[in-house]
């Protein structure tokens, strides 16, 4: 079995990461892709995010009814900072028959030789990078093939549109009174009205 980590703080989820969801299944030939919410993540203590717990029901929600989607509250239940690596390697050690890839944007990859232990990620699963708005394909591989020759591992590279959905940008305009339906999933405008999420 292969299956896919996809990790963010998905403040909120959006109808981008369903979409990346979608193509790595397809791409890949997948058979699951496990969403993550990260709970502490050490590259954002600085800035204000959504409870862990509120943020993991906006993707559980957004994830209902699919059946090769899955959710994990592996990282928001840890304490402590949530490390991509102890992350990678908890799951290929506990779940060693199935292949694991990990699914992150090509923003993460230009800060990826910053994260703690990269070896370690790189040997404990298969790295699928994105492009993501802001960032040209030829940066974004350019910046794959460094890594890859530094670390002697291989990234792949999910050749899909670059979605232009942000949720840094739904917050704004949530907060300005700007409709947003469009861009999240069924059910999750809800969860945000109920809860005043982003006012």
């Amino acid at each position: 079995m292969k299956k896919a980590i996809f990790g963010g703080t998905f403040d909120p989820i959006h109808k981008g990461h369903v979409l990346i969801a979608y193509e790595a299944l397809d791409i890949l030939h997948l058979d699951k892709i496990l969403f993550m919410p990260a709970g502490n993540p050490p590259n954002k203590i600085n800035k204000k995010i959504t409870d862990a717990h509120i943020r993991y029901d906006l993707v559980k929600k957004a994830i209902e009814d699919e059946s090769q989607f899955e959710i994990s509250d592996y990282e928001i239940n840890k304490k402590e900072n949530s490390y991509t690596y102890e992350t990678v390697e908890f799951f290929s050690k506990y779940q060693s028959n199935i292949e694991w890839y990990f699914l992150i944007g090509g923003d993460s990859l230009m800060d990826l030789e910053n994260w703690k232990n990269v070896e370690r990620i790189l040997n404990s699963c298969k790295l699928v990078v994105y492009s993501r708005s802001g960032f040209r394909v030829e940066e974004v591989l350019e910046k794959k093939s460094r890594i890859e020759k530094k670390f002697n591992n291989k990234i792949i590279f999910l050749d899909m549109p670059i979605i232009d959905i942000s949720s840094t940008d739904i917050r704004k305009n949530i907060k300005k009174g700007i409709n947003v339906d469009y861009s999240l999933p069924n059910g999750v405008e809800g969860i945000i009205n109920k809860l005043h999420l982003y006012k």
